[in-house]
């Protein structure tokens, strides 16, 4: 793959750092990270929801952080439960994670929820009135007062 360098693009551009640090971070390997699975789906016009398939883990070993347009979701499992027990084949996972997702402005965590081994994450996009296009209703000119025009009359007195 190919890199593609956007530092001509920042002397011309205000406040797309963020895009272009993206973009960048696309470019570059990445290791493979497949556990755990997860889902990404519209739920809305402007709300999603995050599913994840977190088996084995309970809301004390999972954290869920929002900060600067990153989501993190982390989970440890506590060795103290597994120390106890001998297992004779081990096919569940009981290894931590991090997964990190990019979130876009004005996207802000609305509500989380474990329910039978699937974490879900509810988001909304929230775009403040400031921030939303607003009409701006054009007015005509105002006229250029007319002008009277006043020609002089010679009267004649007799």
């Amino acid at each position: 793959m190919r890199h593609v360098d956007f530092s001509p693009l920042y002397r011309s551009t205000v406040g797309f750092d963020r895009l272009f640090t993206m973009l960048d971070s696309l470019g570059q390997p990445e290791q493979a990270q497949s556990y755990p699975p997860y889902n990404i789906e519209r739920t809305g016009e402007n709300a999603y929801r995050i599913t994840m398939a977190v088996a084995g883990f309970d809301e004390t070993e999972l954290s869920i952080e929002a900060r600067e347009h990153t989501l993190t979701v982390k989970g440890e499992k506590s060795d103290e439960q597994t120390a106890e027990n001998n297992f004779l084949y081990r096919g569940i996972a009981k290894r931590a994670f991090e997964r990190r997702f990019q979130l876009a402005d004005h996207v802000e965590i609305r509500a989380a929820s474990l329910k039978n081994g699937l974490l879900h994450i509810d988001l909304v996009r929230e775009i403040p009135e400031a921030a939303k296009p607003r009409r701006i209703e054009i007015s005509a000119a105002p006229a250029a007062p007319k002008q009277i025009e006043a020609t002089q009359v010679d009267a004649a007195v007799n």
